[in-house]
């Protein structure tokens, strides 16, 4: 059982000014939210219940908000359509990756976590996870159609990998999680395009980040564990080895071994 995390007053001060979620460190433009973004090294899109971390709806606040499903709310506005702004512009890497949500990562700090996924970097890599079973058969296939057709928006990979019908719908979305959650695939923009004429338009990343793979091939997997604790540590503040294990998909001994060596 998860021990539970308590913080004092002057950490718990710590922790929100990280999350700039103090009315004077909010983030009032889409710059501030890059500037927030390449701070804390990466971040969820939206607070997800049960993940201690920053989010960019929270730094648009200026405080813990909560959720509302109203449109016409500033800090929604903000919020999403940087998102969408941002995705043609290579500004960070989004996707839905930690815990299968929308998750930002600075550049910067982005080849530290394409070390530790199965990629090489190669076109064919994802072969070898496939036959070790770590790639499944819906996400392999839409892989495949995405890299012999090229970026493409929902509607055209969902026909061009066999899911377009309602019926395969949820099997295309977990399909494209895992890839997404696999650093595989990531959204590069918006067509308008399906029912609410609205749909993502997908690349693989190492053919919109091809530094990426270059740079991730000169960094150890326990080097890349260390620099990822490192800025989570700064922004949680206090942590322990089993909460960071769960957040980041690592073993709890990988997470001990991390924090030792910091």
């Amino acid at each position: 059982m998860m021990a539970t995390i308590n913080l004092t007053e002057t950490q718990l001060a710590q922790r929100e000014r990280r999350y700039r979620r103090l009315p004077a460190l909010r983030c009032h433009t889409a710059d501030d939210i890059r500037n927030f973004v390449d701070d804390v090294g990466f971040c969820m899109l939206f607070p997800i219940q049960g993940v201690e971390m920053p989010n960019v709806y929270h730094a648009v606040a200026g405080f813990e908000k909560a959720m509302t499903a109203k449109h016409d709310d500033p800090s929604i506005s903000l919020t999403w359509g940087t998102k969408d702004q941002s995705l043609d512009k290579r500004w960070w890497f989004y996707a839905k990756y930690i815990r299968g949500k929308a998750t930002l990562i600075s550049l910067d700090l982005l080849p530290y976590f394409y070390a530790l996924s199965e990629n090489l970097g190669d076109e064919d890599d994802y072969l070898q996870e496939y036959q070790d079973g770590k790639l499944s058969t819906d996400a392999k296939n839409i892989y495949e159609a995405l890299l012999k057709g090229g970026a493409a928006h929902a509607i055209q990979l969902k026909r061009a990998s066999g899911f377009y019908g309602d019926e395969k719908k949820s099997r295309f979305d977990r399909a494209l999680t895992e890839l997404q959650c696999g650093l595989k695939v990531l959204p590069v923009g918006v067509a308008e395009a399906g029912a609410w004429r609205y749909a993502f338009v997908y690349e693989a990343l190492h053919r919109w980040l091809p530094d990426v793979p270059l740079q991730a091939r000169q960094i150890s997997r326990s080097q890349a564990r260390r620099v990822i604790a490192q800025r989570y540590l700064q922004n949680v503040i206090v942590s322990n080895p089993p909460a960071m294990a769960k957040l980041l998909g690592w073993t709890v001994r990988e997470a001990e071994e991390t924090l030792h060596h910091l």
